[in-house]
């Protein structure tokens, strides 16, 4: 394990295994995040304080620049270290972009629906690789909060009970899942526990990798900027270890969810990067 020390309380690592994800308070200050966002607002070219200028309901700018996160928010490297099982399991540097995602205002012009298995959108991220019970090309998923997200302004949407419905799936799939395959199973209506992630600027939520989550309305037009760094571990994930102390918590949560104290997990396939549709379509030549 990680020499880094510890900063998830007993009952935080055990809401990660509960509910799939932990929300760490403040792990950056409104002055580090200014020069961040005020360059977003410039980028879109809209008058952040003027919603009347917001043209545009959705925007995923492309990064252009990027920090360390161990050297920008310690405290949720750190976090991140403890769920996935210690610094030497992770790819370094955990780099934090500009690549800033904007909802300003998406399904404003209908009422607010809260989240469900209605709602559309649910997913699993990762779009760039075929999908094994332990692929290591996503440790965790987290979300930045570079402004306040509040209740019906953006916040993400969560299936709290959706690791264990994940595991199984891939569990029973050891020749792998293609990424569209996976957005096509209909895993969402498998799930009964919901929630609609907020907070404040300078939180962190960090998720499992296998949590179906959707991008909510924001109704009220509400200045709502995140960021999705992604961070991968240097190996696939080991449900099989000699120590049954050196799961890492992600570990632990797929185990939960599988039901069984440990797996010998061995793909049949050989894993795979995909080219992801987004990228194809910027590489493919104008029709003329």
């Amino acid at each position: 394990m990680s020499d880094t020390t510890p900063v998830l309380s007993d009952a935080q690592v055990e809401h990660f295994l509960d509910k799939g994800y932990v929300v760490l308070e403040r792990c950056f200050e409104p002055e580090q995040a200014e020069p961040v966002v005020e360059r977003a607002w410039q980028r879109l070219g809209v008058d952040r304080d003027d919603p009347s200028t917001w043209d545009r309901p959705r925007v995923h700018l492309p990064s252009q620049q990027s920090v360390d996160a161990a050297e920008f928010a310690p405290r949720a490297f750190a976090a991140a270290c403890q769920l996935l099982g210690g610094v030497e399991r992770i790819e370094t540097p955990w780099s934090w972009s500009d690549g800033i995602i904007a909802n300003l205002g998406v399904g404003a012009d209908r009422p607010f629906e809260p989240p469900s298995a209605r709602v559309g959108g649910w997913h699993k991220d990762g779009d760039f690789f075929r999908h094994f019970l332990d692929s290591p090309e996503q440790g965790l998923l987290t979300i930045v909060l570079w402004t306040d997200v509040l209740s019906r302004g953006g916040g993400t949407f969560v299936a709290t009970d959706s690791v264990g419905v994940v595991a199984r799936y891939l569990a029973e799939r050891p020749e792998g899942v293609l990424p569209e395959q996976l957005q096509e199973t209909g895993l969402i209506h498998h799930c009964r526990d919901f929630v609609e992630l907020t907070g404040s600027q300078g939180d962190v939520v960090l998720m499992h990798p296998f949590v179906l989550h959707a991008t909510s309305q924001n109704v009220l037009r509400a200045q709502r900027l995140i960021t999705n760094p992604p961070i991968s571990l240097r190996e696939p994930m080991d449900f099989d270890r000699p120590d049954p102390a050196d799961f890492s918590p992600v570990e632990r949560a797929v185990l939960r969810g599988l039901g069984v104290d440990r797996l010998d997990f061995r793909p049949t396939a050989p894993r795979e990067a995909v080219v992801p549709e987004r990228l194809r379509a910027q590489h493919e030549p104008a029709s003329r």
